[in-house]
């Protein structure tokens, strides 16, 4: 957790428990748990919104591509190789 090895876990807690004391230690344990959870709540949603915006986009352009390329293919298939002018379509 966080690259923290079981030992400096220890020492922080011990650190903390001088520092706050005992009474305040779990009220500030529960609400430094309860931040952590609403942090990883809030940083999970962030990365599925960001993921589904990118499949829309990836969504889009495959579209886009695909337009282009049957416009194009419309394109080359209708013509005969040679200009036709309106004179030429009168005669």
């Amino acid at each position: 957790m966080f690259g923290i090895g079981s030992t400096e876990l220890l020492v922080i807690l011990v650190v903390a428990l001088l520092v706050l004391g005992p009474k305040n230690l779990p009220k500030i344990a529960h609400t430094l748990g309860r931040a952590m959870g609403e942090f990883r709540r809030v940083s999970t949603e962030f990365q599925r919104t960001l993921n589904t915006e990118i499949a829309f986009e990836e969504e889009a352009e495959k579209a886009k591509a695909k337009k282009a390329a049957a416009s194009s293919e419309k394109a080359t298939s209708g013509t005969t190789g040679s200009p036709v002018t309106d004179t030429e379509n009168k005669a």
